[in-house]
């Protein structure tokens, strides 16, 4: 038996035919895609990405994790266009779900390389699909093959961002809502939540889940945290505390993209509400025990859903443009 099929569930043991049929591949536009989409017009792509992403890495260690949450607020917003990359005010980078996002000069570097390279080729929502790849293989999670081919949206509207994103404090009902209009499904929600495994969030996304005594005190308001690792948290973020203060989303191994993170969760270590909600609900818990129990089903998991959530929405053909500049919808 395929050691990466062991103790799943059904419904996540989905085939290569059937994802070929979903929605999200459809003709005629993400079928569009190609993993060998640059091959001749620019044959080093991948690999000149993956080396700046490494650069950055090394400089960096924060930054795989800012690649891939960069990729979800582009995609989950208008597609997968690069337009959260665009500055400017009204843009979607200017809305307050959008001020704590970071490693965008990771994807400018590529693009000024790439430029020079292969001028006018690649598109800057394409650099970012790869960024991101790249960032959980650096980190120790599976390599994934993504089709290519995507072009820049022309737009970035700040007015796109909060109807469309997910919010921390949402519940599986409002997470699958949210996921189900852009194709995704709720074994998607699960394993696109295990990106929780690296990274971390500031103190604000998980307020909510204390009170705040007389004397300025932080105690734990929420019974599906585990009370010591409330009061770590408590402690970590204090009444008052700075926007600069931030807490490892994976208390046990933050700087590994692994399976920790669902084991976490069954522990009630989930740092955000969005994370712990999915052990509450009998629709997503047994999808995180499945994924908690094998890293080989986590990985091969991930890579599909990783490549659904990679072609929402995209532009192709003679839908949007390749942009000069990632930072300017004109450039």
């Amino acid at each position: 038996m395929d050691p990466k099929l062991v103790r799943l569930p059904p419904f996540i043991l989905v085939s290569t035919f059937t994802l070929l049929l979903l929605p999200f591949l459809s003709p005629p536009v993400a079928s569009q895609l190609s993993s060998g989409f640059y091959s001749s017009s620019c044959p080093d792509v991948e690999l000149l990405v993956k080396n700046t992403v490494r650069s950055a890495y090394e400089i960096d260690s924060t930054i795989p994790a800012k690649l891939l949450r960069l990729l979800f607020h582009d995609c989950i917003v208008q597609g997968c266009d690069g337009s959260v990359l665009v500055e400017g005010n009204g843009t979607e980078r200017s809305d307050p779900a959008n001020k704590s996002l970071g490693g965008f000069y990771v994807v400018e570097s590529a693009k000024r390389l790439l430029e020079f390279w292969c001028p006018g080729t690649v598109s800057c929502a394409d650099i970012l699909v790869l960024a991101a790849r790249d960032a959980v293989e650096l980190t120790g999670g599976p390599s994934v093959v993504v089709p290519l081919g995507r072009r820049d949206g022309a737009v970035s509207s700040a007015a796109s961002v909060r109807p469309n994103m997910v919010d921390t404090t949402f519940t599986v009902d409002q997470l699958a809502q949210r996921f189900s209009s852009k194709g995704l499904s709720m074994d998607d929600l699960v394993i696109l939540s295990g990106a929780h495994t690296i990274g971390s969030a500031h103190c604000t996304a998980f307020s909510d889940r204390f009170n705040q005594l007389s004397d300025g005190t932080m105690v734990p308001a929420d019974a599906s945290l585990e009370r010591n690792y409330a009061m770590q948290l408590a402690r970590k973020c204090p009444a008052g505390a700075s926007d600069s203060v931030t807490t490892s989303n994976d208390p046990v191994t933050p700087s590994l993209f692994d399976n920790q993170y669902y084991g976490n969760l069954l522990a009630k270590k989930g740092l955000l509400q969005s994370d712990s909600v999915l052990v509450a609900d009998a629709r997503t818990k047994s999808t995180v025990e499945a994924l908690s129990r094998s890293q080989d089903a986590f990985f091969a998991s991930w890579a599909k859903s990783f490549v659904k959530l990679s072609t929402i929405g995209v532009k192709t053909g003679n839908e949007g443009a390749i942009r000069f500049l990632c930072a300017s919808a004109t450039g």
